[in-house]
């Protein structure tokens, strides 16, 4: 088997990698985690099972081609080119935080371990990488569009989205902000706002809308609410504000709705410093959005492409 179209391989380091990072040997790596009552062997079994699929991905690879392995660290500064072919083999995160990089790729996510995770994004394992991959790059294989969120600020800076978008604060401190859709504007003070996509609706977004109807229960019980997670292709996203605070410099009518192309969101950055937008949970990689900076927070017009 081989093939003209490369393959980029996203992979990611383990718990038990990271923990080595951090504490230089494997030695003093399981001191610290027994000395603080966990249990070790399961970081070594977790990380024993990633290799195993790492092997078997790379075995297919080599039998396919041309193929490239890509930390996910590298992501923000990586270039696909249009016709590559992505793999991503580790959590449902490392599929989210690979596709919103992408423009219409194919993406293949493949589940180290089943028995640990959920997988909703990773509907193969590595040992099917090499029947997989030649239905995708033939165009037989079936797939799923995945809407994806896009906030731009007025100084250049713009990011994607596959789950949700959070625009706050960097600490567990106020945002302060105006915010404006669908002509309605306010003055806000919140610990942030979460916008989130069709995927994403299923996530963050799901346990603020929990949380918050369940305070609502206590203090005024009566009908449960029913939540309805939207589809993976909805052309549309949701915002909700996060614990907005009412005085009379803030105002909080504005704190939950629907966002579209036509009718996207803005929000006007109060905050002289600590302000950053970041997306699906990474909060290394992050922009700026401090006193002055405007963002706009819309669909994309790109889409995901999940193989199934």
């Amino acid at each position: 088997m081989s093939g003209d179209r490369k393959v980029v391989l996203v992979t990611r380091r383990t718990r038990l990698e990271e923990l080595i990072a951090r504490h230089h040997t494997l030695g003093q790596a399981r001191f610290y985690v027994e000395h603080l009552g966990a249990d070790f062997g399961d970081y070594l079994k977790e990380s024993a099972a990633y290799a195993q699929g790492l092997q078997l991905t790379v075995e297919a690879l080599q039998a396919w081609g041309r193929y490239q392995v890509v930390d996910r660290g590298y992501l923000p500064n990586f270039v696909f080119a249009p016709e590559d072919i992505v793999v991503a083999l580790g959590q449902d995160g490392l599929v989210a935080n690979t596709m919103k990089y992408l423009d219409g790729q194919p993406l293949i996510g493949l589940n180290p371990e089943p028995s640990r995770w959920d997988g909703v994004l990773l509907p193969f394992r590595p040992q099917d990488l090499a029947a997989v991959l030649p239905e995708v790059a033939a165009g037989r294989r079936p797939a799923k569009a995945v809407t994806m969120a896009q906030v731009k600020l007025t100084d250049g800076q713009s990011m994607r989205a596959v789950n949700d978008l959070f625009i706050g604060p960097r600490s567990h401190t106020s945002a302060l902000y105006e915010i404006e859709i669908g002509g309605r504007c306010e003055a806000q003070s919140s610990s942030g706002v979460i916008v989130s996509t069709g995927l994403g609706s299923t996530a963050w977004m799901k346990s603020v809308v929990a949380g918050a109807a369940s305070i609502v229960q206590r203090l005024q019980p009566g009908q449960p609410l029913v939540y309805e997670a939207q589809a993976w292709d909805a052309e549309q996203l949701t915002f909700a504000v996060r614990e907005p605070f009412q005085s009379k410099a803030s105002q909080t009518d504005l704190t939950f709705g629907p966002v579209t192309r036509e009718q996207p969101l803005r929000l006007r950055s109060k905050m002289p410093d600590n302000g950053v937008i970041f997306s699906d949970g990474i909060e290394l990689d992050f922009l700026r959005f401090t006193a002055g900076v405007e963002a706009t927070v819309t669909v994309a017009q790109a889409k995901g492409l999940l193989a199934v």
